[in-house]
């Protein structure tokens, strides 16, 4: 279940993470690490963030959408 974008938790990240669907499994390693990369930049508007609590702080994990693509590749 998605989070909201939380500002508190935000200055606690330690950790960032990316979950990919599988329709998208044959990109290019460089691509995806750009899209992942912009979309780390703006957490505020990923359509599916979440929040995983870790021993010392947050880990922020997007899992991608296909608007979330469409944003970052337009």
């Amino acid at each position: 279940m998605a989070d909201p974008f939380d500002p508190y938790r935000e200055a606690l990240v330690v950790e960032v993470e990316t979950r990919w669907p599988e329709e998208y499994d044959d990109w290019e390693p460089d691509e995806r690490g750009r899209v992942e990369r912009l979309l780390h930049d703006s957490p505020r508007e990923a359509a599916q963030l979440e929040y995983v609590r870790t021993h010392t702080g947050f880990c922020r994990r997007i899992v991608i959408t296909p608007d979330d693509i469409a944003r970052v590749t337009a």
